[in-house]
């Protein structure tokens, strides 16, 4: 049985860390070659699963040093069929990886969890086409029927939830909720803005999650932001109104760099890590359930601990929804 899938913790107002930008830090730190994109291609080898077990083995000793919590997100981000084929997986193949990358989280839990530090096990699933526009438009039912095999393969493999991550439009989004809702498992759904604090489509953030929670009865069990720097959020997060109660994670960039920019950029931009701590904290005045803290493109386990102890503070209770 998985081990949180009933209760999780995450759900109170204790802090949970994330880990930051697995593909960028392979890529630009480890000088790991990833066609396209695809962390999970690693697993099919020894000295590819070390450097996924050692990625993140250095974010569960880095929660256990802050006694706060952990979600481990499964490097599936690129595992799905489209991107698969690319690769030459097969659908049978491609639920095996999905399988394995769910195993290996289990492995850092049970070594390095603790009663201060739990540890959420989460299958990541991705967008379908480019994680910055919208190039493959999906209906509902279509998106639904597309990401239900990666979502049975994570049931499967007893992770505890599944969190849809660089969501660019609300039909994708939808369809990931129902198929998880299908199998019985929650979800999180992550949301990318654009400079603007939009979606790609132009959709208002809030009126995203209005037309999610609409579609699907307030199915996720909240959302997220990632892959934007938080100075192009910050806007359409001012108003107190009860939609922002509904955020509780942040996965942001390290650069201010729009997603084209970052598309064409050739070195890594890393930010400032204490600034975005910081910034993290400044956020959460807006953000009243704000307890899931991680990083996207360009963020590594410093900005990470940046983050930790920016925000580290004794915090109201949470207000669901």
């Amino acid at each position: 049985m998985p081990q949180y899938q009933q209760n999780l913790p995450q759900l109170s107002s204790d802090v949970f860390l994330t880990d930051g930008g697995l593909e960028t830090t392979l890529i630009f730190h480890q000088g790991i070659d990833l066609p396209y994109f695809a962390a999970f291609d690693l697993l099919q080898d020894n000295p590819g699963y070390q450097a996924l077990y050692e990625y993140f083995q250095r974010y569960a000793r880095l929660a256990q040093t802050y006694g706060v919590g952990l979600i481990l997100e499964s490097a599936t981000w690129r595992a799905n069929p489209d991107w698969g084929t690319k690769l030459g997986y097969d659908a049978a193949a491609l639920a095996a990886v999905n399988r394995k990358a769910i195993a290996l989280l289990h492995t850092i839990r049970q070594q390095y969890e603790t009663e201060s530090s739990r540890m959420v096990i989460s299958g990541c699933v991705g967008p379908r086409g480019d994680g910055y526009q919208v190039d493959t438009a999906m209906a509902p039912a279509e998106a639904q029927a597309y990401h239900l095999p990666q979502i049975e393969a994570f049931r499967e493999a007893e992770a505890d939830m599944v969190s849809a991550v660089t969501m660019t439009y609300v039909e994708e989004a939808i369809g990931i909720t129902r198929a998880a809702q299908r199998v019985g498992m929650p979800a999180v759904i992550s949301f990318t803005v654009e400079t603007d604090g939009q979606l790609p489509t132009g959709q208002a953030l809030k009126d995203a999650i209005a037309q999610v929670d609409a579609a699907t009865n307030n199915g996720p069990i909240y959302y997220m932001i990632n892959c934007a720097h938080p100075s192009h959020f910050d806007q359409v997060l001012s108003a107190n109104e009860p939609w922002l109660t509904r955020i509780h994670g942040l996965r942001a960039n390290a650069s201010t760099k729009s997603h084209a920019e970052l598309d064409e950029a050739v070195e890594l931009d890393d930010g400032n890590p204490q600034e975005l701590g910081q910034q993290y904290l400044n956020l959460s005045d807006a953000l009243p359930n704000l307890n899931v803290l991680g990083g996207c493109c360009g963020t590594d386990h410093r900005h990470i601990e940046a983050i930790c102890k920016a925000c580290l503070q004794p915090r109201p209770a949470a207000h669901l929804y």
